[in-house]
């Protein structure tokens, strides 16, 4: 998060210290423990309200802020309001928490972001609400195992379009599409930073791409569609982001550091 379009970027990459790193890791461990919350309370009954208070609580008693609430992301019409975005079903991302209740077959994304001691943690998780349609479970389970393997495939030196290959090749190979509008990023100080973080690659994207250089922090989220890629915007108030054929989505993400000789989550908790 916070999904970001797929816009020409200005190749300003920061690099982050040791120390920074670190940091970073301390506020994921906040976001980590939010998002496994989330997992235990999200249950046919409750509202996406009721989750984000709870976010709220859990990140103020940690000493953090939420990192999306206040974002303004034109065009829409108001800064968001909350800790989390809560998507359901055919929205991508940006979904905001409100009265709506989760019902048994649901399919809900969360997203959450963590400021603390001035750096950002940044993790995103989907979660079968109930008992869900088989083709809704292998929709997560890939999306899931996609982000599993982008990290796998992290290294030092490598190019980053040698992974996004790999995601869109795994995706595509079970049958679902991979959201080619919203790619993960850079992230540091501010949530979005330098690099965006396409999860495909075709002709023509090579001005995207970048080499996976020690230090170097993004967060890779891949999203992906039960049916075809296209998404568009889904209410009046410029938020919320929908599939256009009305068919289920999921998301996950982690914020992630190469280091010397590998990869370093620093969102999984440790």
């Amino acid at each position: 998060m916070f999904g970001t379009l797929l816009v020409k970027q200005d190749r300003g990459i920061i690099l982050k210290s040791a120390r920074e790193i670190e940091l970073m890791r301390e506020a994921g461990r906040v976001v980590y423990r939010v998002l496994k919350r989330m997992e235990e309370l999200a249950k046919p009954g409750v509202t996406t309200g009721q989750l984000n208070s709870v976010a709220e609580e859990m990140i103020a008693e940690a000493g953090g802020t939420p990192l999306f609430k206040g974002v303004e992301n034109p065009p829409a019409k108001f800064p968001f309001p909350a800790a989390l975005c809560t998507s359901i079903n055919e929205e991508l991302v940006h979904g905001i928490p409100g009265d709506r209740v989760l019902q048994e077959g649901d399919l809900l994304s969360i997203d959450c972001g963590v400021r603390l001691a001035g750096y950002c943690g940044d993790s995103a998780v989907t979660i079968p609400i109930g008992e869900v349609a088989d083709e809704i479970r292998h929709l997560v389970e890939v999306t899931e195992k996609a982000l599993c393997l982008a990290i796998d495939r992290i290294r030092p030196h490598k190019m980053w379009s040698e992974v996004a290959r790999r995601i869109q090749a795994y995706v595509e190979g079970e049958g679902l599409s991979i959201v080619r509008k919203f790619v993960g990023h850079g992230i540091g100080r501010e949530l979005h930073e330098d690099p965006k973080v396409p999860n495909y690659w075709v002709q023509g994207q090579e001005k995207m791409d970048f080499k996976l250089s020690p230090n170097l922090v993004i967060a890779v989220e891949p999203m992906v569609n039960l049916g075809g890629q296209r998404v568009r915007f889904g209410d009046d108030d410029g938020w919320v982001v929908v599939t256009k054929d009305g068919k289920c989505c999921a998301h996950f993400e982690h914020t992630v550091a190469v280091t010397k000789d590998s990869v370093d989550v620093l969102t999984d908790g440790r």
